[in-house]
């Protein structure tokens, strides 16, 4: 059985956390004199007085949480956090409460879709608000977990691995320090990124929203046209810091803190540059010939469109559909890939395909060789049966998922361009799809409702790896 008291404690702990973060749009909407301070004082009365009743109801004696608490835990987390924080979306100008939970969603899982327009004129609060939601999305509300849940001996690090369905080694003797220095990088590079745009021409303002969407690999503009709103310079920052976000945060701490670079040479890591590289440059090549764009310039398109979509930040700022029915086919595959695990990109993963590729070519030597044994590695460990069989589940999951999801949201009404791509940004966290709907150049606020909630719980399952949802609609989770 579940532990249920503990567990509400722990949910009315983040959506008090979640109070007093909605008093930072308040700051932003004094400062600027927007009328939008009652609707984040209405949201945040409301939230934190649904946080006192959760905290007041339930058990604060320790108890040891087991790993279906923590999976449980997990998943209503996200959703519960993304229920309330739609409420200031909800009050702002009417926008339906389907439409502020796709936003939140999207926000808090760093997808990056969007249904709403005139961002341009859109109060300062409300923007700072997708900002935060993606930034916090991107890595402070695992942190924070990580923090919080030690102290009431509920072993935050069983929570920190459930949030992920990888198999990468993140244990650790001590949790709070090490979400201590993942906080700090984290901010250290958010920090940087905002100087780097404010030089790049933009104001600080866009520079500080901007840089909390790129570090978390979330895709929030302040414009309409996305970054092509901005400068090249602002292009060529946006390429650096996402790159930044689709790496493993745990190598900047190990960087820093041990001044051990030995972590640069991760197969991972050089695995995902050099795709990225390799992808980018032959891009930029096919631009500079059949477009006749000057190659600098192709460059910076390509790595730019590249880079955002593979780490799925989903920035806009050019329609790449318009470069050729390859250059279409070229990204509908890189939606998919993602980036590092242990970054705050979505995706399947570098590490997956590599481990795939490694397997297929353990089998055709196996082909050769019948009688013969082999055995593939992978940074240097030897790539046992069972990571095999779990990632072998996860490409399955992953892949009836957006097989299923496209089927209902063409039953929706969508046509299938929109349906199946959609399927994939949302499951991929990507952002933008293909098509004239929700392709680069378009959103989501014409789809109907039913389609918004089904991409909605895809965004979920997307950011949370499937198998940490999906394991709690099997009968035996409930069994003991």
């Amino acid at each position: 059985m579940l532990n249920i008291k503990p567990l509400i404690y722990i949910l009315g702990i983040f959506l008090s956390i979640l109070t007093v973060f909605m008093f930072i749009p308040m700051v932003f909407s004094v400062y600027y004199a927007e009328e939008t301070i009652a609707d984040f004082i209405i949201s945040s009365i409301i939230t934190g007085s649904a946080a006192i009743l959760l905290i007041q109801s339930s058990d604060t004696k320790a108890v040891e949480l087991n790993i279906r608490d923590m999976f449980f835990l997990t998943s209503m987390t996200w959703f519960v956090i993304s229920l309330f924080a739609a409420l200031p979306f909800t009050f702002y100008h009417g926008i339906s409460y389907t439409d502020a939970f796709f936003e939140t969603m999207s926000g808090v899982t760093t997808t990056g879709s969007t249904v709403l327009s005139g961002l341009d004129t859109t109060d300062h609060s409300i923007l700072i608000w997708r900002s935060l939601l993606q930034w916090f999305g991107g890595i402070g509300f695992i942190v924070m977990a990580v923090a919080v849940l030690p102290f009431l001996n509920v072993g935050g690090m069983r929570l920190f691995r459930t949030e992920s369905s990888d198999w990468s080694d993140k244990s650790t003797p001590r949790t709070q320090h090490l979400a201590k220095y993942l906080f700090q990088v984290y901010v250290m590079l958010t920090l940087l990124c905002i100087l780097a745009y404010n030089l790049a021409g933009m104001s600080w303002f866009e520079a500080i929203n901007h840089a909390m969407t790129t570090l978390s690999t979330g895709g929030f503009s302040t414009s309409d046209a996305s970054m092509a709103h901005f400068s090249p310079a602002a292009h060529w920052v946006g390429i650096i810091f996402m790159l930044a976000g689709g790496l493993p945060l745990l190598m900047f701490v190990q960087s820093i803190r041990l001044r051990d670079m030995s972590i640069w040479n991760d197969q991972q890591v050089k695995g995902f540059l050099l795709f990225v590289t390799l992808v980018s440059v032959t891009l930029a090549i096919w631009l500079s010939i059949h477009k006749t764009i000057p190659f600098m310039d192709a460059l910076r398109l390509s790595s730019f469109n590249v880079i955002s979509v593979v780490t799925t930040t989903g920035f806009g700022l050019t329609d790449y559909q318009a470069w050729g029915a390859v250059s279409g086919i070229v990204f509908l595959f890189l939606m998919l890939v993602g980036g590092c695990s242990g970054s705050t990109a979505g995706g399947i993963k570098i590490f997956r395909f590599q481990i795939a590729f490694a397997v297929m070519r353990q089998q055709l030597k196996q082909q050769f060789h019948p009688h013969a044994s082999f055995t593939e590695t992978y940074n240097s460990h030897r790539i046992r049966d069972d990571i095999v069989r779990s990632m072998v589940t996860f490409f399955i999951l992953i892949f009836l998922t957006i097989i299923s999801l496209s089927i209902l949201l063409v039953l929706c009404g969508l046509d299938p361009v929109t349906g199946f791509t959609g399927a994939i940004t949302a499951v991929a966290n990507v952002g933008p799809g293909l098509g004239p709907i929700i392709g680069p150049a378009g959103n989501f606020s014409s789809l109907p409702d039913a389609a918004k909630w089904l991409l909605s719980i895809g965004m979920l399952l997307g950011r949370l790896e499937i198998l940490t949802i999906a394991v709690l609609f099997h009968p035996q989770f409930w069994r003991y």
